[in-house]
Formats: structure tokens, C-alpha cells, sequence
């Protein structure tokens, strides 16, 4: 839907299925050079919906990575379903993974739990589709929110930390990290999406729209900006980050 009106849904050649043997080899190559690249103590995530990310969720357990947990990111403002001949579809799932089985990972328990008001956060997340505000130099047919990437960065890296995005598009996830003091590293093939990444950047050089970012970040949350912050700045560690050496 756009403006009201559909529209295609022909994202490009990079989003058609090759068939299942291509598509799991392929998922198979990009998630063992993504672990080659993770420190031995690393996470990773992997979005997707219901069309891929149970083949991911295999090419984790065939490589030896802990699944974690799989978060249910439930849109509060899901696009209609036109045929209404089944359920709208209105959440994207993202599995969470460490490298190594037995080595402790790194998660900001506290944080999350004060993101939460005070209680643990669970792994479903009500969060919206990106807005308005975050196409302001453009989109990428599969952009994710800036407050889901800024949620994830927070609960599983520590500041200073790199983040590794095979495929960032808009890089969503760089601008997240770029506004929590994260080192960012993406890889795009788009032309068109790598320049639309630079003036996503360039815009943060704006201390007020930078500001005005990181306040969305925090927006769904329970408590007050500043109260989160104070817990952010004071956190325990309790193990890894999601780096890259």
C-alpha cells in the first residue's frame, strides 16, 4: 500500500527465490562468512518473515550457533490485506544467536527491563513500520524502523562496539549505531542504495535532527528519556558484544 493505493510488491531480482536448494545454500555461504567474521564471544540477528527465516533458523543450528531467542516484531501499523481472504500479515520474526555455544554472551538486562517499565522485557515487540520522517531522503522497499535497529543494538552491544550488516539497504542499522556510539561496517550492492545510506548520514551531522532520532529510539518505551539514559550509562556488562575483529 502507498498513499492508500496498491502498488508492486517487485522488490528486485535480489528478492526472488532461486529455489529452496539455491536459497539455503546461499543463506548457508552468507551466515558462515558472517561467522568467520564474529568474535568468538559474538552475536548475530536475522529478519525475516515467515518465507525465510525458518531455512535461516536451519543454517544457524547446522553451523553451530545457540539460537537465543526469536523475537516477534508485532507492527502496530501493518499494511491491509487487499484479497481479505486471509489474516492481514502483521509481524516480522528475528532470531537471535551466538557464535559459540558454551561462551557467554552480552546482553543489557537492565536496560531492557527499564525500557520495559520495570519488568523483563518479553520477545514480543509492538513497534510501527518506518514513518514518514525516516524517508526523508528516500526508502528501501524492506527499511526497518529505526527504533526496532536502535532496541536491538541496545540490548546486545556495548558502546564503541563494531556492527557488521551484510546487507544495510538505507543502512538503518548504521544510523542507529552512529546515534548510540557504535562502530558501523555495511556492504551494499545498490548504487542507489549506497548513496541514499550517505545522505541518511549526512543528515546526523544536523545535531537537532541527530537529537530528534535519538528520541525516537527511545519513544516506546515506559519510562522518561533521561531515566533510560541513566541506566544506559551506568549498565553491567554481562559478556559480549556484537563485533566484528
Amino acid at each position: 500500500m502507498q498513499s492508500g493505493k496498491q502498488v508492486s510488491v517487485n522488490k528486485g531480482d535480489w528478492d526472488k527465490s532461486q529455489g529452496f536448494e539455491k536459497d539455503n545454500a546461499f543463506k548457508r555461504q552468507w551466515i558462515s562468512l558472517c561467522r568467520d567474521k564474529l568474535k568468538k564471544d559474538g552475536t548475530i540477528w536475522i529478519s525475516g518473515t515467515y518465507h525465510n527465516i525458518f531455512s535461516a533458523a536451519q543454517m544457524l543450528n547446522e553451523l553451530n550457533f545457540r539460537i537465543l531467542n526469536v523475537i516477534t516484531w508485532a507492527k502496530t501499523n501493518p499494511p491491509p490485506n487487499l484479497s481479505c481472504r486471509f489474516f492481514t500479515h502483521s509481524t516480522e520474526f528475528i532470531i537471535w544467536a551466538r557464535k559459540e555455544k558454551k561462551t557467554p554472551h552480552y546482553f543489557n538486562y537492565d536496560l531492557m527491563k527499564s525500557i520495559n517499565g520495570g519488568t523483563q522485557m518479553r520477545d514480543v515487540w509492538s513497534l510501527p513500520a518506518i514513518a514518514k520522517w525516516e524517508k526523508s531522503c528516500g526508502k528501501h522497499p524492506t527499511q526497518k524502523p529505526l527504533p526496532l535497529l536502535g532496541r536491538i543494538i541496545l540490548a546486545s552491544t556495548k558502546e564503541n562496539a563494531w556492527i557488521l550488516d551484510p546487507f544495510s539497504g538505507s543502512a538503518t542499522t548504521g544510523i542507529a549505531a552512529n546515534i548510540l556510539g557504535r562502530r558501523y561496517l555495511g556492504l551494499e550492492q545498490s548504487s542507489d542504495f549506497l548513496e541514499l545510506s550517505k545522505q541518511r548520514r549526512l543528515e546526523l551531522d544536523d545535531i537537532s535532527i541527530k537529537e530528534k532520532y535519538k528520541e525516537k529510539i527511545y519513544k516506546y518505551s515506559d519510562v522518561p528519556l533521561q531515566d533510560i539514559l541513566e541506566v544506559h550509562e551506568s549498565e553491567p556488562y554481562y559478556g559480549i558484544d556484537l563485533s566484528i575483529e
